[in-house]
């Protein structure tokens, strides 16, 4: 009877280790080997064909650099004065028509690597010049956004920057102690819930 115990023991801790082995090999890559473009989803994509920030300027941004489409997007919070939104859509209009070019130029690099691999026509030559022609690609659009949020901060007070990383989640500081200039304060703590 004990070893017909132990054999079954033994049965169940070698079942349960192949079941737990597994389960650890599943990438959580599964699913996207179906995708148009194996590195991209389509949310990057349509990221990248609008001219979106796609995480380039995320350096800037953190570190109280704010970026033109957000900042139009919150002109009337952060109180941008007229000239301020012009120069400010002026600047984003340049972002678009530098980014959306490039964006699109990335994607087709990126098919190209993932044609490269689907026909095995792969070499470390090939495979080496297409991988720097994408990063070439990758560093101008990062140069994009994160010159842009370079042009915004010299339009922007102080008081602005620290209310735009107010609103977006990156300050410590407390927008209701933070009223911008030609706000009436009342209002502006009554308007932003602090009271």
């Amino acid at each position: 009877m004990k070893t017909l115990i132990s054999t079954f023991v033994f049965i169940l801790i070698t079942i349960n280790s192949y079941a737990g082995e597994n389960k650890n090999h599943t990438s959580h890559y599964a699913g996207e080997q179906k995708r148009e473009i194996k590195s991209l989803s389509t949310s990057d994509i349509a990221e990248l064909k609008r001219g979106g920030g796609w995480g380039f300027a995320k350096s800037a941004e953190l570190n109280g650099a704010p970026g033109p489409a957000h900042l139009l997007e919150m002109k009337k919070e952060i109180s941008l004065s007229s000239s301020q939104v012009a120069s400010i859509e002026k600047i984003h209009k340049k972002m678009l028509s530098e980014a959306i070019p490039l964006g699109k130029k990335y994607i087709k690099a990126e098919r190209t690597l993932d044609q490269i691999f689907v026909t095995k026509a792969y070499n470390n030559e090939n495979l080496l010049l297409q991988i720097r022609k994408i990063e070439n690609i990758r560093g101008r659009l990062r140069y994009v956004h994160l010159s842009k949020h370079l042009e915004t901060v010299k339009i922007l007070s102080d008081n602005q920057i620290s209310l735009y990383n107010k609103l977006r989640g990156y300050s410590e500081t407390n927008v209701c102690d933070n009223v911008p200039e030609g706000h009436d304060a009342e209002m502006f703590r009554k308007h932003n819930g602090c009271e």
